[in-house]
């Protein structure tokens, strides 16, 4: 029965590491994931608060605001009361009663400090109060032609034209000092609203639009390039509305406006983060993975180098000595044949040992036949397979070079038809096939062995892996080895179906 040799624990515990590794990294994943979305979401309830209050606060400025209209309707409203006192003095029946209604009205308007001033046709005050610091100064006014600086002054409200005993006269007034001071602290309470949303504390990005949306009033934690282009404008204005609807506001003087605002840096930020951790931790991963693969490699280049070098070392004090005693042998009474074989044996052992003494270190590549180096390692394995095993060779009639070392292509060829007659089971047919592709060379190792099984043809190549009972798992790692690295070609499963055979190719560069 088949199996994988303990060369495999080793690998096992590699996949175990590595996918504690990434489940590790996963937890650590969620976990950020978790803590970005609780911050994301208190992110986001302080946008909704701010959100809240600026609505709030609007809410109070247009109460305020109707507050004051209210206050300068009560104004206007105690100046026409006067202005029907002093009417009443037309009508013949008043009698003594519009002298107190007259006193009555004047003690309204000087309690409420409404500055006002009567005119008549020639432009001469006939009446003021409240204009200047004292009583005093309000009476050396009576008489005087009224200025074009004090006309001004009293230029902001309508006038009240009426007439007294045929007289026609004309009232003007102006708001309070305490009116006009309210109405200063609300325009500055309206242009410090404004600075509080636009130079908010949570830095929202905010653009305060007038209510066309066309003119900007102001804005904050916005890129000044925005506005170079009213293009520009009208597609950030788009996506900002996509994120959050604009709140609408009402100002001063019943002006209206809309509040566009989006997430803030933090909370975008937050939305791609564990996107970041998860493209970091892959990166992290994989690069793990690579320098442990590339240990793992360095460590199996040492270990096949000294076991090259030992081995080589080893077989040279015994060829030595066969050699020795090949020499003695050759004139005594032995058959010449004998002495043949002994010395092809040496021979044989001499190559290997040279072919082990080259790994580790650069092999020297030599133009070589290579379809006379493939016709000379087949008929050695052929004389030395089971008779029941046929050899078939299909190759070139020319010779075909090809910078090779010839002692570890040998042996590649030699793993290679070593394991199909291991596949045949001693009985089969093993079929070589060598074909020039434009600058290339193709040499196909063909079987009619069992085949290798779909699950295990990835793993071949592996070092260790083997479906041998007492395999090593270390030839056709090493076939791979000397192709690839030290003759720079290509060696690959070409096909193999269970029950059927298997097709091993070599490519390697033309001279």
């Amino acid at each position: 029965m088949a199996q994988k040799n303990n060369f495999q624990k080793p690998r096992k515990g590699k996949w175990i590491i590595l996918g504690f590794t990434i489940l590790l990294g996963f937890a650590a994943l969620w976990l950020i994931y978790n803590f970005a979305q609780q911050i994301r979401k208190s992110e986001q309830e302080k946008v909704r608060l701010w959100a809240s209050a600026i609505s709030q606060k609007s809410q109070l400025m247009t109460s305020t605001e109707t507050f004051f209209n209210e206050v300068g309707l009560d104004e206007r409203r105690k100046v026409k009361l006067y202005i029907d006192v002093l009417e009443s003095f037309n009508k013949k029946d008043l009698g003594s009663d519009a002298e107190f209604y007259l006193a009555y009205v004047s003690y309204i308007i000087d309690s409420s400090k409404t500055p006002f001033m009567i005119i008549d046709h020639d432009s001469l005050i006939t009446s003021c109060g409240n204009i200047g610091a004292t009583a005093e100064d309000d009476g050396r006014l009576i008489g005087t032609k009224v200025t074009p600086e004090l006309m001004l002054r009293f230029s902001s409200n309508p006038p009240f034209h009426y007439s007294i005993w045929g007289i026609p006269l004309t009232l003007l007034y102006k708001e309070s000092q305490i009116f006009s001071d309210m109405r200063a602290a609300l325009d500055n309470l309206n242009e410090s609203f404004l600075s509080e949303v636009t130079n908010n504390s949570v830095f929202v990005p905010v653009i305060i639009m007038d209510s066309q949306s066309h003119g900007v009033i102001s804005y904050g934690n916005i890129d000044p390039s925005v506005f170079e282009t009213p293009k520009k404008l009208a597609k950030k204005l788009q996506s900002m509305s996509s994120e959050n609807e604009p709140i609408l506001l009402q100002l001063a003087n019943h002006r209206m406006a809309y509040v566009y605002y989006e997430n803030t840096p933090l909370l975008r930020l937050l939305r791609y983060l564990p996107l970041i951790y998860l493209f970091l931790g892959m990166i992290l991963v994989l690069v793990s993975y690579n320098l442990f693969r590339t240990a793992r490699s360095s460590e199996e280049n040492r270990v096949w180098v000294g076991m090259a070098k030992e081995t080589a070392h080893q077989l040279g004090t015994p060829i030595s000595s066969l050699t020795g005693w090949a020499d003695y042998l050759e004139g005594k009474t032995l058959e010449e044949p004998y002495i043949s074989e002994v010395r092809k044996d040496i021979d044989r052992l001499d190559t290997i040992a040279r072919r082990f003494s080259k790994i580790g270190s650069v092999p020297e590549l030599k133009d070589e036949d290579l379809c006379e180096v493939v016709r000379h390692t087949i008929s050695y394995m052929e004389k030395r397979s089971p008779r029941k095993v046929q050899f078939v060779t299909s190759l070139p009639d020319h010779a075909i070079m090809v910078p090779i070392n010839r002692y570890l292509f040998e042996w590649v060829i030699e793993n290679i038809c070593k394991n199909a007659i291991d596949a045949m089971e001693g009985k089969g047919t093993f079929s070589t096939l060598l074909s020039v592709e434009g600058g290339y060379v193709h040499l196909d190792l063909c079987d009619t062995g069992k085949g290798i099984p779909a699950s295990q043809q990835k793993l071949i190549f592996e070092s260790g892996f083997s479906t041998k009972q007492r395999g090593w798992g270390l030839g056709l790692s090493l076939a791979r080895r000397i192709i690839k690295e030290y003759h720079k070609g290509k060696i690959f499963l070409k096909y193999s179906v269970p029950g059927q055979g298997t097709v091993f190719r070599i490519t390697l560069r033309k001279k």
